[in-house]
């Protein structure tokens, strides 16, 4: 992408990507050749070029998303297709100019071809330390909670992922549409997560409004917001996550592919900016969006008017918001300082 001579190019900010899902991050030409490979028919939404058109703001739409996602996971069997998926997708953030990645999996959707929960988490371990000492970019897991599903399942899920905390899992999400079922039914496993040292980091404040960010604060505790964007409605919740500096992971691509917002320039991120909440901008699932991690601050920068110093404070953002070590965030920090120091163009 071309800038003008007066702008820094987003692609080399060094950032930290937060909000990232396990089967979104998939090229969409992987699809094409693991469905191919396992013969697994695609609907016309996941075999064109395109990113399929999607609105997720009704429950068909949801339906709709989930089914594609579905899809595109059961093309994923064997541990090599695992590690292929993490591989690329540490190449796609570095590309990006991502230093540092916390991507998400709900492990239970893999453990029936991978020969179970624990197998298929250990798999999906080993592929994230494997492509981490490879590549060079600092990746560590999210274990997400199906909010479908039952509480008790979540509660599994928690006490697994604080067994393999040593092994690189640095958090405990909540996933999928927050329309259903209520966050307190989740506390229990939020409870075990955050006792075991895993960041609570649940999804709230996107297809819901800002009670369902009230409710990730006040019964699940959280530390992080997945999107969160819906709190712009709610001043006082804004105050609330400035106060508590609670980083709100902003998908901007994916907030007007779900129908969340009509346009770009619809997202409230000036309202989350001007109140003092952290923000840390992520792609979400790249492969029904269209759009990777750069593409997201090339918006800000098109939409909201952004400038290179907002650019890189978004950058810092993502550093502060992210579970990594204090040498490591100092580093990345002083690469951004860097970056807005040197001449554009």
């Amino acid at each position: 992408m071309l800038h003008s001579s007066g702008e820094r190019d987003p692609r080399t900010l060094p950032k930290a990507h937060l909000h990232l899902h396990f089967t979104g991050s998939m090229r969409p030409s992987t699809l094409l050749e693991l469905a191919d490979k396992y013969g697994v028919h695609l609907p016309d939404a996941l075999s064109g070029a395109e990113p399929p058109k999607l609105r997720a703001t009704d429950e068909r739409g949801w339906f709709r998303f989930q089914r594609l996602y579905d899809i595109a996971r059961s093309c994923l069997r064997e541990p090599e297709d695992i590690q292929r998926l993490v591989r690329e997708a540490a190449q796609e953030d570095l590309r990006d100019g991502s230093r540092w990645l916390e991507i998400q999996v709900d492990p239970t959707s893999y453990a029936p071809r991978l020969g179970g929960l624990t197998p298929a988490l250990e798999i999906i371990l080993d592929a994230v330390a494997t492509t981490s000492r490879d590549t060079g970019l600092g990746i560590r897991l999210l274990v997400a909670a199906n909010r479908m599903k039952h509480p008790l399942d979540a509660r599994t899920l928690a006490r697994l992922a604080v067994r393999y905390r040593d092994r690189g899992i640095v958090g405990f999400g909540l996933s999928n549409d927050e329309r259903r079922g209520f966050a307190r039914d989740f506390d229990r496993a939020f409870t075990i997560a955050r006792e075991g040292g895993l960041l609570a980091a649940p999804h709230g404040g996107e297809l819901s409004g800002p009670s369902s960010v009230r409710d990730c604060l006040d019964d699940l505790r959280a530390g992080r917001i997945g999107h969160g964007v819906r709190a712009a409605e709610d001043p006082w919740l804004l105050a609330r996550l400035a106060e508590r500096q609670v980083t709100c992971e902003v998908c901007p691509a994916s907030n007007v592919a779900l129908g969340v917002y009509d346009k770009a320039a619809d997202v409230p991120l000036r309202a989350l900016w001007d109140a003092g909440v952290p923000v840390a901008l992520g792609a979400d699932d790249p492969l029904l969006f269209g759009s990777r991690l750069a593409a997201q601050y090339e918006l800000v920068r098109r939409e909201h008017g952004f400038s290179d110093a907002e650019l890189a404070e978004l950058a810092r953002q993502s550093v502060r918001g992210a579970s990594m070590p204090q040498g490591v965030r100092d580093e990345i920090l002083a690469d951004i300082d860097a970056w807005l120091a040197a001449e554009p163009g």
